[in-house]
């Protein structure tokens, strides 16, 4: 590990393990809270090579690393076996919106285990194409053992969640784990195949049977029972992080380790299959005929919307929300249109960024494209998009009306998905029903090759594309077409040593740097450049290039431009505290910039009345690489010349 020996130096100089409460980093340095920070040899801190100061402030023990702190942080927590506290505190404290909060917790719970789940249905899937082509026969123990390692996770689903979702609630993943086991003990097979001793809620919708009681009370199992099911182990271990919880305050510490566990799911197990779990199960129900209502209406419509959005959904997470109603669909109708009607999605990208690679004259662009169009096929879309598509803005919009159709056609064929598979070519397998290989499955396979022509064709014709990516010289930047002397092989150009202007990301009054309130820039530890107390709640790029560092609570930025300067832009003082609160960011790290395209905007007012100061540094992180000048000017607006880098 890279800086495992500066992990342990920072550990034992702010204290040792013990005195540590938490450890978080922002985009520049590591924010301990200590518990008692007398203990902690500041003087030694800064002393080390590689830290550039130690500060104290709103309660925590400020250890300046610089832009790589994100490593040394991951150094420190693995070092340290301190728990990854940042997504807790961006979760707990950043973000209020509950339904943000609800896309959280899922993606969460169903993220460690989406990898295994693609894996187990492709394998169904595939051998259901075996099945379908003749390969296979049912009884064959070839097929046999396919299906056995296919049906391996989905059948014990319960069982993955119960660890995965008991820890994002902040349970013991063993409790979570025996819950899961719970309910889906094998012996509940031979009691729901017995007679019921009674009936529930006859003769309407709740209608339950009763194969048997807990001291009494009826348990109601519905169906074929919990395997595969979501919800319930969800709720359940929901339910039993809360109960491990209040066990811990009264129970004495030396008989914890066993009594906490005993009484935890003595309550929890006989309330899941008494209440948690029969709600849980009508729930689903509701819901997966909900959507399946929803598609039948108008599925052309469905997978228009679907299809034409999915990009822009995942984009923003939303996908984590549609993942469980999926997943839910399969359990309770053994069939979900709302995977089925993106699979088109994948293919229009392609198709834009081959349309991209073909008709760009930008070398940068050319090799983006490369390993982005091979890895679409496979489903893995992320490079494509902030790649090669979205930052070219046209090609990204034509993908996804190409999508869309592809989506309606899946749609006007009725095409569903009968397992999570994978995705790209992968998901084809996923098309095929009891039916075999009927119309729905080659309407279905049909709208791949009809979205990646559509997006290829539009996109090769309206994508602007060298229009979009025509270099843009900045003032001292050195053109690729400049003249050569043929003897020195090198530019003639006159502007090839000025460097280049750093504008100024908003309108405002100057303010020296060195009357910041925080040292490690004062002091110029982090960079050389000015500070702007800015007037208006709008931040944009200095300079065009590439966004290198974005820290989640989006009050910094880091930007290394076209010529390589590397930018920090640090909008106000200690505003991490502020958790994202009061900002919003337009872009996201690796994303390509222009100069003055809009970034952030932040609610001056608010920030103000939260108490912070709004003086913002803009600093470059690598001074001795150029000569810096900074402007003369008490006031500047937007757009204005405010550093001059020269080489």
């Amino acid at each position: 590990m890279k800086y495992e020996e500066l992990a342990k130096d920072i550990i034992d100089k702010v204290g040792g393990k013990d005195n540590v409460k938490s450890v978080v980093h922002c985009i520049t340095r590591l924010r301990f809270k200590l518990k008692d920070e007398s203990k902690a040899q500041t003087e030694e801190l800064k002393n080390m090579n590689e830290i550039v100061t130690v500060m104290k402030s709103a309660g925590q023990y400020q250890v300046v690393i610089g832009n790589h702190v994100p490593d040394v942080y991951k150094a420190v927590v693995e070092v340290g076996g301190f728990a990854h506290k940042e997504e807790v505190d961006q979760e707990e404290e950043q973000d209020t919106n509950l339904f943000n909060r609800m896309i959280d917790i899922i993606s969460s719970i169903f993220t460690p285990v989406l990898g295994v789940l693609a894996a187990t249905g492709m394998i169904k899937g595939f051998n259901a194409l075996f099945l379908a082509l003749g390969w296979l026969e049912e009884g064959q123990g070839t097929y046999q053992l396919l299906d056995i390692i296919g049906d391996s996770l989905f059948y014990y689903f319960p069982i993955f969640l119960g660890y995965t979702a008991i820890k994002k609630f902040g349970g013991s993943p063993f409790i979570g784990i025996a819950i899961g086991a719970s309910l889906v003990y094998p012996t509940l097979n031979t009691i729901l195949a017995a007679d019921p001793l009674y009936v529930l809620f006859a003769g309407t919708v709740f209608e339950s049977p009763v194969q048997f009681t807990f001291l009494g009370i009826p348990i109601i199992i519905m169906g074929a029972g919990y395997a595969s099911s979501v919800i319930p182990i969800i709720l359940a271990t929901l339910f039993a992080s809360k109960v491990e919880r209040w066990l811990r305050t009264f129970i004495p510490d030396v008989v914890k380790m066993f009594l906490i566990p005993f009484f935890t799911l003595l309550i929890v197990v006989p309330l899941t299959f008494i209440v948690i779990g029969p709600i849980a199960t009508w729930a689903s129900q509701i819901l997966g005929q909900g959507t399946l209502f929803v598609y039948n209406l108008s599925p052309v419509i469905a997978g228009l919307v679907i299809g034409g959005l999915w990009q822009v959904i995942v984009i923003f997470g939303l996908h984590w929300g549609l993942i469980p109603i999926a997943i839910n669909n399969l359990t309770t109708t053994g069939a979900d249109p709302v995977l089925a009607m993106m699979f088109a999605t994948t293919f229009a990208q392609i198709g834009a960024v081959l349309a991209v690679w073909i008709k760009t004259n930008n070398d940068n662009l050319k090799t983006l494209s490369i390993p982005a169009f091979i890895s679409g096929i496979f489903g893995v879309t992320e490079p494509a998009i902030y790649g090669v598509t979205l930052p070219l803005k046209k090609p990204f919009i034509i993908s996804c009306i190409a999508a869309g159709i592809g989506g309606g056609l899946i749609g006007f064929v009725g095409g569903q998905g009968y397992r999570i598979g994978g995705l790209g070519i992968f998901q084809i397998p996923s098309f095929i029903g009891t039916s075999g290989l009927d119309l729905a499955f080659w309407g279905a396979i049909l709208s791949a090759p009809l979205a990646f022509v559509l997006a290829f064709v539009l996109t090769y014709i309206f994508g602007g594309i060298n229009k979009a990516n025509s270099p843009v010289m900045q003032e001292g930047a050195t053109s690729s077409e400049a003249p050569v002397d043929p003897l020195t092989e090198k530019s003639t150009s006159s502007v090839e040593n000025k460097g280049e202007v750093i504008a100024s990301p908003f309108t405002g009054k100057i303010v020296p740097l060195v009357e910041i309130e925080d040292e490690a820039f004062s002091t110029g530890a982090l960079g050389k450049g000015i500070a702007i107390l800015p007037t208006e709640g709008k931040l944009h790029a200095p300079a065009s290039g590439t966004v290198s560092a974005l820290f989640p609570s989006n009050h910094a930025i880091g930007i290394t431009t076209d010529n390589g300067a590397e930018l920090l832009i640090h909008v106000g003082m200690d505003t991490v505290q502020l958790q994202g609160k009061f900002f919003t960011s337009h872009v996201k790290q690796g994303d390509r910039v222009e100069k003055g395209q809009l970034l952030t905007e932040f609610d001056i007012a608010k920030i103000q009345d939260a108490g912070y100061s709004l003086a913002t540094p803009v600093v470059v992180t690598n001074p001795t690489n150029y000569n810096l000048m900074t402007t003369e000017e008490k006031e500047v607006k937007q757009g204005d010349s405010l550093i001059t880098l020269i080489n």
